[in-house]
């Protein structure tokens, strides 16, 4: 039986905080794979999550950064209750 693959992040992953909002830009692979992912979450674990991979996680933090400056953190912010975002688009 072989074992689950570890995720392993990546160290420029961090949070940013705006007025009371913080947001979690969390950067990550599979061990052993190259690819990095990203996934923004909100403070109240609504999560965006880009569908395409990045091949270094410097080039995933700087999409996130973008991502948040041209559509504002506004944008990444989902209700409390963590219902479907489709719901609150």
């Amino acid at each position: 039986m072989s074992e689950n693959p570890q995720i392993e992040y990546s160290q420029l992953s961090q949070e940013i905080s705006f007025s009371s909002t913080v947001l979690a830009i969390e950067i990550y692979r599979l061990e052993n794979h190259d690819c990095w992912h990203l996934e923004v979450v909100d403070e109240y674990s609504n999560s965006t999550v880009w569908d395409t991979a990045f091949p270094t996680d410097a080039e995933a933090l700087d999409a996130a950064k973008r991502s948040i400056a041209e559509e504002g953190y506004e944008s990444f912010i989902g209700p409390e209750g963590g219902e479907d975002k489709e719901e609150w688009l």
